[in-house]
């Protein structure tokens, strides 16, 4: 791997250009989905370990619900007969015998809640989805503007029209709109519309991992489950919105739906009730980030969660096991050690397993022997499960387990019986541990970011398949799921190339991993596994090359997930989320890039050639990551050359990414010299972000924070002055020293009585 490195000014020659005008094989068998009822029952009865905690849930709760077609007629509140307050609390009276509450809980936060029957007793989502709705007091009022009642808030201005009743949100100037209702919210007996105007440009993200293009405008999106997991379905769903008018909703539902983004917006869930929290911004992140103060921040991963996964059945002897029984090293749960030791002989970064991802697989007692071995390699260990969690007290408090993936045939009906199911393996390792949850779902919704990584199901190693996955993982982040991955290569079929190309990108998003013993034949003689030190040469090779950067960019990535813990921005972030005034960013014209974090452009290529169109750099200066080329944007960059082992990468001008020295798990190595790769143009900053990676401690505030500051002449040449400050703040392993080293990146190398020595500090 060529790291563009230059020590002590020793600057790259860039070249500066101004763009142009913007101008398989399958074994039935072993398929996740289950063959039958009887069929899955007695399998999941009978496995080792992780056995169903209480009665199995019947099939047909295993059987995703669809929208609901509409019965009956078609009604409507009527007009407004009285309008009440009570303290934060709005109540609205119409005549048809509906009534109507706004629940203002912070100036730029309230509650939009219509019962056709005039009461309020049922909610169904209760406090599942709305963790937080206690803001404190805030100032409001309302007065009657005699077409309409006007709720002041102090940043919104919410009108109540009042023949028909319908609702409009303005700023607090009542004059800008933000949305506005063009007819009257309508129900049937089983389902509930709004509709909303929609601008002449006004742009939607948002509802959750949808399998395709994130900018949705013109689209109609299922917000329900069905486990299909192809382009334009939507693996985790979530009841939530945004738009560029500088608003979200989340409807506060566990009911299936489906959003029309068109003129007019339609916004339909299966239920006769009417209920959602609305956000308002004055930018795309700080909707995300009042969405998040309500539904929950993205939990904090363990570091070992950043590295890369490895799931199959390694106890193939098990007589209840649905594969291939005389699969070669994978006959008992201690075999995967040997595959531990092959990814240590290969040199090849990796964090943890999954040994028994497999119908009937089980593992093998005692369970904490082989959880030791792996941890002796630097692995942790996690369990997958198709029937529930009766033993995890036991596999995390005794046997040492940290990790959970729940399946299809458990928690495959979705919405709330998913949802709990995901929070039973959050409480099992946070009750029985001081370790921060680790879980993996496969049926989200709108709260899951808080508590799981959401991954888009059984696909395939196809380039196209690697397509729709690129705005699939950016676009889940503009509904705060900051932890959205697919296995790399998918799970069937695949190829040495597809597999490589997979990788390079995924190594850049937070979590990712790999998934065995459905793949390509014989990607290495003997096997059909997807571990990426199973390929030959260049593959080999290339897959290490990635997997080595993405350790090296640990510190970075790490810190880009705890501005997610803590304003609900993604790491893996769509380019509008950057440079929402970019008119091309606003749309899918980007959906085949992202940013990774605040200062990498990540272009995919996700096709078989070695040459990448269609890369949009926006305004400011973009630095090629493996020539040191610059490019000044905005615009499109054609015939980027990209052989196999060129993922396309830049660098926006002012990145500050600090990185590690180079080692294949966390904590192999002390961090003793910590790089800061700086690319100066203009004031920029970046504030480090640590903590001991593996507890729950830095909910109690062990963890430090170090802030360094770049300045640099915007255009042209000068003077950078690099200030580095002392890491604030304890936790425990926080090294009393470490050196430090600056890569500055400069059209030439300054002169020699020109540098300074960086002071190193503790």
């Amino acid at each position: 791997m060529r790291l563009p490195s230059i020590r002590k000014g020793q600057g790259r020659q860039g070249r500066q250009n101004r763009l142009g005008p913007i101008g398989s094989r399958t074994r039935a068998a072993r398929r996740r989905r289950p063959r039958s009822a009887a069929a899955l029952l007695a399998a999941a009865l009978a496995i080792t370990g992780l056995a169903a905690a209480g009665p199995l849930a019947p099939l047909a709760a295993a059987v995703p619900v669809t929208p609901a077609a509409p019965a009956g007629a078609t009604a409507t509140a009527g007009d407004v007969t009285g309008f009440t307050q009570s303290g934060n609390t709005f109540t609205v009276t119409a005549s048809g015998g509906a009534k109507a509450r706004v629940v203002v809980a912070r100036a730029d936060i309230f509650r939009l809640w219509l019962s056709p029957d005039g009461t309020f007793t049922h909610d169904p989502a209760g406090t599942d989805l709305a963790v937080t709705t206690d803001f404190g007091s805030v100032a409001t009022t309302y007065t009657d503007a005699g077409a309409y009642y006007r709720i002041t808030t102090g940043a919104l201005s919410i009108r109540v029209n009042k023949s028909p009743l319908r609702f409009s949100v303005y700023r607090a100037d009542n004059t800008t709109p933000v949305w506005q209702e063009t007819q009257s919210t309508s129900w049937t007996g089983n389902q509930t519309t709004q509709y909303l105007a929609r601008g002449a440009d006004e742009q939607f993200y948002g509802t959750g991992l949808r399998l395709g293009e994130w900018a949705l405008r013109g689209k109609t999106v299922p917000i329900a489950v069905d486990n299909k997991w192809r382009e334009n379905d939507n693996a985790s769903p979530a009841p939530f919105y945004m738009s560029t008018n500088g608003y979200g909703v989340m409807r506060n539902t566990w009911a299936p739906g489906s959003y029309g983004f068109n003129a007019p917006t339609t916004l339909t869930h299966d239920e006769k009730r009417f209920d959602a929290w609305y956000f308002t911004g004055d930018s795309l992140k700080s909707v995300l980030d009042a969405y998040t103060d309500v539904s929950g921040k993205p939990f904090m991963a363990p570091m070992w969660g950043f590295e890369l996964g490895n799931a199959d059945c390694f106890n193939a002897s098990n007589p209840d096991y649905q594969g291939d029984h005389d699969r070669p090293r994978h006959q008992t749960t201690p075999d995967v050690v040997g595959y531990a030791t092959d990814a240590r002989a290969a040199d090849m970064p990796s964090g943890w397993f999954l040994p028994n991802d497999g119908y009937g697989c089980g593992y093998t007692a005692p369970l904490k022997s082989t959880v030791d071995a792996l941890k002796d390699k630097g692995f942790q260990t996690g369990l997958w499960t198709s029937t529930g969690l009766g033993s995890i007290a036991d596999e995390v408090g005794t046997a040492g387990s940290r990790g959970v993936k729940t399946d299809v045939a458990w928690i495959g009906s979705g919405y709330k019986y998913a949802f709990d199911g995901v929070q039973q393996a959050v409480d099992g390792i946070e009750k029985n541990s001081d370790a921060r949850r680790f879980v993996w779902t496969v049926d989200g919704w709108a709260g899951t970011q808080r508590n799981a990584v959401v991954w888009t199901g059984d696909t395939h190693g196809t380039w196209d398949d690697m397509r729709w996955h690129v705005p699939a993982v950016t676009g889940a982040g503009l509904s705060a799921l900051n932890y959205a991955a697919g296995d790399i290569d998918g799970i069937f079929g695949g190829s040495p190339k597809t597999y490589t190309r997979d990788l390079q990108w995924k190594a850049f998003t937070p979590a990712f991993m790999t998934m065995s013993g459905w793949g390509a034949t014989n990607p290495s003689a003997g096997y059909q596994d997807k571990q990426p030190w199973r390929f030959a040469e260049p593959y080999l090779s290339i897959n290490r090359k990635y997997l080595q950067l993405k350790m090296r960019l640990m510190p970075y990535l790490y810190t880009m997930s705890r501005v997610a813990h803590e304003t609900g921005v993604p790491s893996t972030r769509a380019m509008v989320l950057e440079y929402p005034d970019d008119p091309v960013a606003r749309g899918n014209l980007t959906s085949g890039q992202f940013m990774a974090g605040d200062s990498l452009l990540v272009a995919p290529v996700v096709s078989d050639t070695s040459v990448r169109d269609g890369i949009h750099l926006p305004a400011g200066t973009w630095t090629d990551y493996w020539t040191g080329r610059t490019y000044a944007g905005p615009g499109r960059l054609n015939g980027y050359q990209a052989p196999l082992d060129t993922l396309p990468l830049f660098v926006k001008g002012g990145g500050i990414v600090p990185m590690w020295p180079q080692m294949n798990h966390t904590g192999e190595k002390p961090v003793s010299t910590l790089t800061y790769d700086i690319h100066p143009r203009g004031v920029s900053s970046f504030s480090l972000y640590e903590d001991d990676g593996r507890t729950r401690a830095h909910q109690s505030g062990a963890y430090a924070r170090q802030q360094v500051g770049v300045t640099a002449p915007a255009t042209g040449s000068g003077d950078v002055t690099v200030t580095v400050g002392a890491p604030v703040g304890s936790y425990t392993g926080k090294p009393a020293s470490r050196g430090y080293e600056f890569t500055l990146h400069v059209a030439s190398a300054p002169p020699p009585s020109r540098w300074t020595e960086p002071q190193r500090r503790a």
